[in-house]
C-alpha cells in the first residue's frame, strides 16, 4: 500500500494554471499533489555568444526553491551560491525543453524558463519540466501572434514523471514519503509521442532487474501521456 493510498500507476492530482504572471511572456503554476512550481518564460532577442550569427535559437532554464518550500527553512541560494543539485536540475530542465524545439525555426533569440518551487513534496524537477513546457508554449505563441516566427518552433510536447520501486513494487509519481524510502528512484523525460529524452535511474538501497526497469518505463509512458493530456487541457 502506498502512503497516499494511490494505485501503483496512479499520478497525484495534477493541475496546470496558465497565465499566472502578469509580466512574463509565458507562465503557469503547476501542482502535482503537494508539489507546486511556478514556471515563467522570458523572451530575449539575443543568444549566447557561441550561437551568434548561426541562425539558431536557444532555450535554457533556471531552477530554485523558496526557503520554506520544505519542512525546514533553507538558506537562499542567491546569498549562499547555487548548490551542485540546483545546477544539475536546471541543466536537465534546459536539455529536456530543447529536445522539443526546432532551434532554426525559433531564430536567433533565447527563451529562459524559470522554475521556482513554492512547495516541495517530491518530483520537483519533473513538475518543473512539465510546467516549463507550458510556459514555453505560451511564450512561443506570443512570438507567432506577433509574426516574429514563421513556423512553429515547438515540434512536440515534453513532460516528465518520477518512477521508482517502493516497498518492492514499481510505482509512478513518487511523493516525498515514497521518494525518501524508495529502493530505486528514477526520473523519465519523454516527448508527447512517447520518445525518450532522458532517463535518470539509481539504486538507492537495492539493485533492480531488467524486468523491473521495463515496468518502470511502462509506468513512465502512461504517466507522461496523462501529463501531456493535462498540458493540452490547460492550453485549450
Amino acid at each position: 500500500m502506498r502512503p497516499s493510498g494511490r494505485d501503483l500507476g496512479e499520478l497525484r492530482r495534477v493541475s496546470i494554471e496558465p497565465g499566472v504572471s502578469k509580466h512574463a511572456e509565458g507562465s503557469c503554476l503547476i501542482r502535482m499533489g503537494d508539489t507546486h512550481v511556478l514556471c515563467t518564460a522570458t523572451i530575449d532577442e539575443r543568444v549566447p555568444p557561441f550561437l551568434k550569427n548561426t541562425g539558431l535559437g536557444w532555450v535554457t532554464a533556471e531552477y530554485g526553491m523558496l526557503p520554506r518550500a520544505t519542512n525546514t527553512r533553507m538558506r537562499r541560494e542567491a546569498k549562499e551560491g547555487q548548490s551542485g543539485r540546483t545546477q544539475e536540475i536546471q541543466r536537465l530542465i534546459g536539455r529536456a525543453l530543447r529536445a522539443g524545439v526546432d532551434r532554426a525555426a525559433l531564430g536567433e533569440r533565447q527563451i529562459t524558463v524559470d522554475c521556482d518551487v513554492l512547495q516541495a513534496d517530491g518530483g520537483t524537477r519533473c513538475a518543473a519540466i512539465t510546467g516549463g513546457w507550458v510556459a514555453l508554449r505560451l511564450a512561443i505563441n506570443r512570438l507567432m501572434t506577433a509574426g516574429l516566427v514563421t513556423s512553429d518552433p515547438l515540434v512536440d510536447h515534453v513532460a516528465a514523471v518520477s518512477c521508482g520501486i517502493y516497498a518492492g513494487q514499481p510505482v509512478v509519481d513518487l511523493d516525498y514519503a515514497e521518494d525518501s524510502a524508495a529502493g530505486v528512484d528514477g526520473n523519465f523525460v519523454l516527448t508527447g509521442r512517447g520518445r525518450l529524452i532522458e532517463v535518470q535511474m539509481a539504486a538507492e538501497g537495492a539493485t533492480f532487474s531488467r524486468t523491473e526497469l521495463d515496468a518502470l518505463v511502462g509506468l513512465a509512458e502512461a504517466g507522461v501521456a496523462a501529463l501531456v493530456a493535462a498540458q493540452r487541457a490547460a492550453l485549450a
